[in-house]
């Protein structure tokens, strides 16, 4: 079992728990995770790039000039990719950039990622954060209580925290995702990953 520290608000060691070895204590494999962060931006690309080949390009219905007698190299239309305003050739049309990562994969990933956190000391587990209201400033005091002020955090929170999403989300190096956002993408791109303990617990049971 892995064995994770468990930190109050307040910066302080409050417990140490046991979390399955095959989510937090696996070794990484790094081609799975590239190749499902890949994956996963590419299907946020529109695909909806375009550009007009000569045949789609307006105008240029009749030659320029005539095809013999003038000293120039002979021409069909003005249209043509190597007149100015001609079309372009092989350029990109509308397509689907999308790539399949299946749901193996997509787990093995996220369990490879949180094992290197683990591993790198970049994953902090907080009891709770029980706010009575939003507040910025006690996220930001919380943060550097934490040893976090002055780095990239992600906070993995439960989607019905929303007081404590309000109070993180104003933080310009804070990114905030409830836990059924969680993804490799999300979890990888950072300098600290922060969750609380019941978080860990959800994303323990899903990826067992």
């Amino acid at each position: 079992m892995s064995k994770i520290e468990v930190k109050n608000v307040q910066g302080e060691a409050v417990e140490t728990l046991e979390f399955s070895d095959g989510v937090f204590g696996i070794e990484p494999n790094i081609p799975v995770v590239h190749h499902v962060v890949v994956a996963y931006e590419a299907t946020l690309r529109q695909g909806t790039h375009s550009t007009k080949n000569r045949s789609a390009v307006s105008g240029g219905g009749a030659k320029p000039y005539r095809q013999k007698g003038t000293g120039r190299a002979r021409q069909g239309t003005i249209r043509a990719p190597q007149w100015a305003g001609g079309g372009v050739v092989f350029g990109p049309v509308p397509r689907s950039h999308a790539k399949r990562a299946n749901n193996k994969e997509k787990k093995l990933a996220m369990r490879s990622v949180l094992s290197g956190k683990l591993a790198d000391s970049e994953l902090v587990l907080v009891d709770d954060f029980s706010f009575e209201k939003p507040s910025t400033k006690q996220a930001a005091a919380i943060l550097k209580a934490l040893g976090l002020a002055d780095r990239r955090v992600t906070l993995i929170l439960d989607d019905d925290d929303v007081i404590t999403y309000f109070a993180f989300r104003n933080l310009p190096q804070v990114i905030v995702y409830g836990v059924s956002e969680a993804n490799t993408r999300n979890l990888l791109d950072n300098g600290a990953l922060v969750m609380t303990t019941a978080v860990a617990k959800q994303l323990e049971e899903v990826l067992a």
